[in-house]
């Protein structure tokens, strides 16, 4: 359960308080000042819109502690100088990136104007591909300044499939145990359901990490968090879950959450869209393609469904997950015809490079 916020905490984070206490640590006073969104749990957030004179800014409370802060600094401003577009961090009057106001970190930087980028628009799919090499290329040699925490996520992909490989079989043995509406839609899907995982699990074994690229990775990079400007221009921003780690795991985030669109579907050529334009900056070996296919494989949104559906207390929303779960089912075959032209594509990918 999150955490309550204290009623103190909250009038701390008012609008006046921001406008009397923390803007005036950025050289601001008499700015417009309007919240924009507040997150009240134990990862407290809190984003303002500041309009100064004749500029905007975003100003934002972050959770993360110094160190942490000092690492998200670091990578926003490597991006920044390998002309990656990021909001700057811009200086408090005692030229930190940050001001510090009763035990409570602040940042700010431009307001970035821009509309949310949409994968409906084949081009945008494509700066968006392109920009993600950028990113992965030009950071490989990443270092943080003295005094952060470097954080960094180099996990192996295979022990998470084997235990939710597990959790699936699990989950089997409750739907025919219970036999309600949501079990019964499960057990019609078991076998997809598990040749995918299957799939997943094997193709896993055959990584080896030691052959996997390194760099930053942005953690969470959708469409939500780019933005195309009036200049055509694409902005990344929220760099709260940036890490030091595998690059294909960082692409194969952002694939997957493009691929099990509606209107991507899992295509496979909305995949080699995304894919072979990011190849242009930084290609995939073999060993990345099979992390990506692994990772594809898996009917993660399933999973995760069936998890809180068997550990749910509250009976009465059921019928919301017996929905979900139908809309999930429907694209287990698209997610699995998909499945089967990757394979087919790296096998001959990589045979014709090793017959070469």
């Amino acid at each position: 359960m999150a955490a309550v916020t204290e009623p103190q905490t909250t009038s701390l984070l008012s609008v006046d308080n921001i406008k009397k206490n923390v803007l005036p640590l950025f050289n601001i006073h008499g700015a417009v000042v309007v919240q924009i969104k507040v997150k009240n749990t134990d990862k407290q957030r809190s984003v303002y819109k500041v309009t100064y004179g004749n500029k905007n800014y975003c100003l934002k409370k972050v959770y993360y502690n110094l160190k942490d802060l000092l690492f998200i600094y670091s990578a926003t401003e490597w991006f920044f100088r390998n002309n990656i577009k990021v909001p700057k961090m811009l200086p408090s009057k005692d030229n930190k990136r940050y001001v510090l106001y009763k035990n409570m970190f602040f940042i700010l930087t431009p307001w970035i104007s821009g509309i949310k980028a949409s994968y409906d628009d084949d081009s945008i799919v494509v700066k968006s591909a392109e920009n993600l090499g950028k990113m992965h290329r030009c950071s490989i040699n990443f270092f943080a300044i003295d005094g952060s925490n470097v954080k960094s996520n180099c996990n192996d992909l295979q022990r998470s499939m084997v235990k939710h490989f597990k959790s699936l079989l699990t989950f089997a043995n409750k739907a025919f145990k219970s036999k309600d509406k949501f079990s019964k839609t499960y057990i019609d899907h078991l076998d997809e359901i598990l040749s995918l995982s299957k799939t997943s699990t094997e193709t896993g074994y055959k990584v080896n990490y030691k052959n996997l690229i390194v760099s930053l990775c942005h953690g969470d990079y959708v469409a939500k968090n780019l933005l195309i400007d009036d200049n055509d221009n694409l902005w990344v921003i929220d760099f709260d879950k940036t890490k030091v780690g595998y690059r294909v795991q960082d692409l194969t985030y952002a694939m997957r959450r493009y691929m099990r669109r509606t209107s991507t579907n899992w295509n496979m050529d909305k995949f080699l869209l995304f894919v072979e334009t990011y190849e242009k900056e930084l290609p995939l070996n073999e060993d990345e393609y099979n992390y990506l296919l692994s990772y594809l494989a898996f009917p993660q949104k399933l999973w995760r469904l069936a998890r809180d559906y068997y550990n749910l207390t509250d009976k009465t929303l059921s019928g919301i997950f017996e929905a979900d779960l139908i809309k999930c089912c429907e694209d287990l075959n698209a997610q699995t015809y998909f499945i089967e032209d990757l394979q087919l594509y790296i096998n001959k990918k990589f045979k014709r490079r090793k017959s070469s």
